[in-house]
Protein backbone atom coordinates (compact mmCIF):
# COMPACT_ATOMS: atom_id res chain seq x y z
CA UNK A 1 0.00 0.00 0.00
CA UNK A 2 1.39 3.45 -0.83
CA UNK A 3 1.25 6.61 1.94
CA UNK A 4 -2.94 6.66 1.09
CA UNK A 5 -4.12 3.32 1.46
CA UNK A 6 -4.34 2.38 -2.20
CA UNK A 7 -3.26 -0.96 -3.02
CA UNK A 8 -0.36 -1.18 -5.26
CA UNK A 9 -0.48 -5.06 -6.10
CA UNK A 10 1.72 -7.78 -5.49
CA UNK A 11 5.61 -6.63 -5.49
CA UNK A 12 8.63 -8.14 -5.03
CA UNK A 13 10.91 -6.88 -1.49
CA UNK A 14 13.65 -4.84 -3.85
CA UNK A 15 10.84 -3.02 -5.89
CA UNK A 16 8.78 -2.21 -3.06
CA UNK A 17 11.58 -0.89 -1.23
CA UNK A 18 12.98 0.98 -4.18
CA UNK A 19 9.28 2.53 -4.29
CA UNK A 20 9.71 3.53 -0.59
CA UNK A 21 13.07 5.21 -0.99
CA UNK A 22 11.71 7.41 -4.15
CA UNK A 23 9.38 8.33 -2.33
CA UNK A 24 12.13 8.94 0.54
CA UNK A 25 9.81 7.04 3.04
CA UNK A 26 9.91 3.70 5.16
CA UNK A 27 8.90 0.17 4.00
CA UNK A 28 7.12 -1.23 6.89
CA UNK A 29 5.69 -4.91 7.01
CA UNK A 30 1.74 -4.46 8.86
CA UNK A 31 0.53 -7.67 8.08
CA UNK A 32 3.10 -10.53 8.28
CA UNK A 33 1.49 -13.59 8.49
CA UNK A 34 -0.62 -12.85 5.56
CA UNK A 35 -0.39 -14.30 1.95
CA UNK A 36 1.40 -12.94 0.73
CA UNK A 37 2.81 -10.38 3.56
CA UNK A 38 1.23 -7.14 3.24
CA UNK A 39 3.73 -3.82 3.85
CA UNK A 40 2.89 -0.24 3.60
CA UNK A 41 4.88 2.65 2.89
CA UNK A 42 4.67 5.54 5.11
CA UNK A 43 6.52 8.10 7.30
CA UNK A 44 7.55 5.36 10.01
CA UNK A 45 9.28 7.80 12.44
CA UNK A 46 5.70 10.10 11.98
CA UNK A 47 3.57 7.09 12.57
CA UNK A 48 5.47 6.22 15.69
CA UNK A 49 4.91 9.64 17.68
CA UNK A 50 1.42 9.53 16.20
CA UNK A 51 0.76 6.52 17.85
CA UNK A 52 2.47 7.71 21.34
CA UNK A 53 0.06 10.80 21.15
CA UNK A 54 -2.60 8.57 20.93
CA UNK A 55 -1.62 6.41 23.91
CA UNK A 56 -1.05 9.29 25.96
CA UNK A 57 -4.24 10.81 25.06
CA UNK A 58 -6.11 7.26 26.03
CA UNK A 59 -4.53 7.30 28.97
CA UNK A 60 -5.28 10.58 30.29
CA UNK A 61 -9.21 10.19 29.35
CA UNK A 62 -8.82 6.91 31.22
CA UNK A 63 -7.30 8.29 34.61
CA UNK A 64 -9.99 8.45 37.63
CA UNK A 65 -9.89 12.24 38.51
CA UNK A 66 -11.03 12.68 42.48
CA UNK A 67 -11.81 15.71 44.54
CA UNK A 68 -8.59 17.01 46.79
CA UNK A 69 -8.83 19.12 49.81
CA UNK A 70 -6.17 21.37 51.09
CA UNK A 71 -7.51 23.23 54.44
CA UNK A 72 -6.27 26.79 55.55
CA UNK A 73 -6.90 28.53 58.52
CA UNK A 74 -8.01 32.52 58.63
CA UNK A 75 -4.47 33.33 60.39
CA UNK A 76 -2.16 31.04 58.01
CA UNK A 77 1.34 32.54 57.67
CA UNK A 78 2.80 33.52 54.39
CA UNK A 79 5.17 30.14 54.31
CA UNK A 80 1.71 27.77 55.10
CA UNK A 81 0.31 29.76 52.38
CA UNK A 82 2.52 28.86 50.03
CA UNK A 83 2.99 25.35 50.51
CA UNK A 84 -0.09 24.74 50.79
CA UNK A 85 -1.33 26.08 47.71
CA UNK A 86 1.78 24.53 45.92
CA UNK A 87 0.07 21.52 46.54
CA UNK A 88 -3.15 22.54 45.11
CA UNK A 89 -1.62 23.33 41.84
CA UNK A 90 0.25 19.94 41.93
CA UNK A 91 -3.20 18.56 42.55
CA UNK A 92 -5.22 20.45 39.48
CA UNK A 93 -1.85 19.52 37.11
CA UNK A 94 -2.43 16.03 38.07
CA UNK A 95 -6.17 16.36 36.64
CA UNK A 96 -7.77 16.44 40.30
CA UNK A 97 -10.64 19.21 41.33
CA UNK A 98 -9.58 20.36 44.90
CA UNK A 99 -11.74 21.97 47.57
CA UNK A 100 -10.74 24.80 49.90
CA UNK A 101 -11.98 25.05 53.31
CA UNK A 102 -11.05 27.95 55.93
CA UNK A 103 -11.61 26.25 58.96
CA UNK A 104 -13.01 28.75 61.41
CA UNK A 105 -12.37 28.65 64.87
CA UNK A 106 -14.24 30.38 67.79
CA UNK A 107 -14.64 34.33 67.76
CA UNK A 108 -13.12 34.01 64.08
CA UNK A 109 -16.71 32.87 62.85
CA UNK A 110 -17.52 36.85 63.11
CA UNK A 111 -15.11 37.55 60.64
CA UNK A 112 -15.64 35.76 57.96
CA UNK A 113 -14.18 38.09 55.39
CA UNK A 114 -10.92 36.69 56.57
CA UNK A 115 -11.48 33.21 55.32
CA UNK A 116 -13.33 34.94 52.07
CA UNK A 117 -9.78 37.01 51.75
CA UNK A 118 -7.61 33.63 52.02
CA UNK A 119 -10.04 32.12 49.00
CA UNK A 120 -9.30 34.69 46.54
CA UNK A 121 -5.89 34.69 47.45
CA UNK A 122 -5.89 31.01 46.33
CA UNK A 123 -8.19 31.72 43.45
CA UNK A 124 -5.64 34.42 42.51
CA UNK A 125 -2.59 31.88 42.94
CA UNK A 126 -4.01 29.32 40.14
CA UNK A 127 -5.45 31.62 37.99
CA UNK A 128 -3.51 30.63 34.84
CA UNK A 129 -4.42 26.93 34.91
CA UNK A 130 -8.15 26.39 37.25
CA UNK A 131 -11.08 27.55 37.20
CA UNK A 132 -13.59 28.17 40.35
CA UNK A 133 -16.45 25.17 40.42
CA UNK A 134 -17.88 26.11 43.27
CA UNK A 135 -17.79 29.73 44.54
CA UNK A 136 -16.67 30.72 48.12
CA UNK A 137 -19.67 29.87 50.64
CA UNK A 138 -20.12 29.45 54.39
CA UNK A 139 -20.73 25.52 55.22
CA UNK A 140 -21.43 25.40 58.78
CA UNK A 141 -18.15 26.80 60.85
CA UNK A 142 -16.36 26.10 57.49
CA UNK A 143 -16.05 28.17 54.29
CA UNK A 144 -15.20 26.64 51.17
CA UNK A 145 -14.60 26.93 47.42
CA UNK A 146 -13.83 24.22 44.87
CA UNK A 147 -11.50 24.30 42.06
CA UNK A 148 -11.50 22.68 38.82
CA UNK A 149 -8.53 22.16 36.09
CA UNK A 150 -9.00 23.94 33.06
CA UNK A 151 -7.33 22.35 30.42
CA UNK A 152 -7.45 24.57 27.57
CA UNK A 153 -5.44 27.22 30.29
CA UNK A 154 -2.80 24.56 31.08
CA UNK A 155 -2.19 24.36 27.25
CA UNK A 156 -1.76 27.94 26.91
CA UNK A 157 0.43 28.25 30.30
CA UNK A 158 2.67 25.17 28.34
CA UNK A 159 3.39 26.60 25.26
CA UNK A 160 5.51 29.17 25.54
CA UNK A 161 8.10 26.90 27.78
CA UNK A 162 7.58 24.25 24.99
CA UNK A 163 8.44 27.22 22.53
CA UNK A 164 11.56 28.58 24.66
CA UNK A 165 12.38 25.00 25.00
CA UNK A 166 12.89 24.40 21.41
CA UNK A 167 14.87 27.78 20.67
CA UNK A 168 17.39 26.57 23.29
CA UNK A 169 17.53 23.26 21.89
CA UNK A 170 17.67 25.22 18.04
CA UNK A 171 20.88 26.73 19.50
CA UNK A 172 22.52 23.54 19.86
CA UNK A 173 24.30 21.22 17.20
CA UNK A 174 23.68 17.79 16.05
CA UNK A 175 24.13 15.42 19.27
CA UNK A 176 25.06 12.08 19.24
CA UNK A 177 21.54 10.69 18.10
CA UNK A 178 20.71 12.52 14.82
CA UNK A 179 24.60 11.89 13.46
CA UNK A 180 23.60 8.50 13.85
CA UNK A 181 20.11 8.71 12.01
CA UNK A 182 21.86 10.31 9.11
CA UNK A 183 24.76 7.84 9.01
CA UNK A 184 22.19 5.19 9.42
CA UNK A 185 19.44 6.66 7.07
CA UNK A 186 15.56 6.07 7.22
CA UNK A 187 15.40 2.61 5.40
CA UNK A 188 17.33 1.01 8.92
CA UNK A 189 13.95 1.70 10.69
CA UNK A 190 11.76 -0.86 8.92
CA UNK A 191 11.18 -3.79 10.81
CA UNK A 192 12.40 -6.62 10.93
CA UNK A 193 14.84 -6.15 7.55
CA UNK A 194 16.74 -9.57 8.10
CA UNK A 195 13.92 -11.62 7.89
CA UNK A 196 12.50 -9.90 4.95
CA UNK A 197 15.73 -9.93 3.02
CA UNK A 198 15.94 -13.81 2.93
CA UNK A 199 12.56 -14.54 2.09
CA UNK A 200 12.00 -14.89 -1.38
CA UNK A 201 8.01 -14.40 -1.50
CA UNK A 202 6.56 -11.51 -3.01
CA UNK A 203 4.96 -8.97 -0.44
CA UNK A 204 1.83 -7.07 -1.57
CA UNK A 205 2.92 -3.34 -1.07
Amino acid sequence: MDPDGTQLGIKPLPEALAIARQMDLDLVEVAPNANPPVARIMDYGKFKFDEAQRAKESRRKTTSSSIKEMKYRPKIGSGDFDTKTRQVIKFLNDGHKVKITIMFRGREMSHPELGKKILDNVAEQVGPIAKIEASPKLDGRNMIMVLAPDRRAQRRAASPREAGAAVDAGTKGPGPESQVASANGRIGVTPAPAAAATTSEPQES
